[in-house]
């Protein structure tokens, strides 16, 4: 797990968004986070990109639902969605309103 962590580090993608408007886009920080949740700094992940948990917990939910057809699935993903939804735009004008 190391050496694929210590790639990652290495081999991070740039931001486009960033890179051609100056401003963190509303995903910047996720590969960060992700990679501080490989070396299994939790708080790190948490603090670098607060919508990642969340997210990761939507998918994972989705995936079960698509295979195990839940009797409410459809609906507590939407619900998700919207919960993620909300975390990414706070956290994203949280960033613009700090940094600027």
């Amino acid at each position: 797990m190391g050496s694929i962590v210590h790639w990652l580090e290495n081999h991070l993608m740039p931001c486009p968004y960033k890179h051609y408007l100056g401003i963190d886009c509303p995903g910047c920080g996720m590969q960060r986070s992700i990679i501080e949740l490989l070396k299994g700094n939790l708080w790190e992940s948490i603090v670098t990109y607060p919508p990642l948990i969340p997210m990761a917990i939507m998918i994972i939910y989705l995936f079960l639902h698509l295979f195990f057809k839940f009797k409410r699935g459809a609906q507590i993903v939407k619900y998700m969605f919207i919960f993620v939804a909300i975390i990414v735009t706070i956290n994203y004008i949280s960033k613009l309103l700090i940094h600027h």
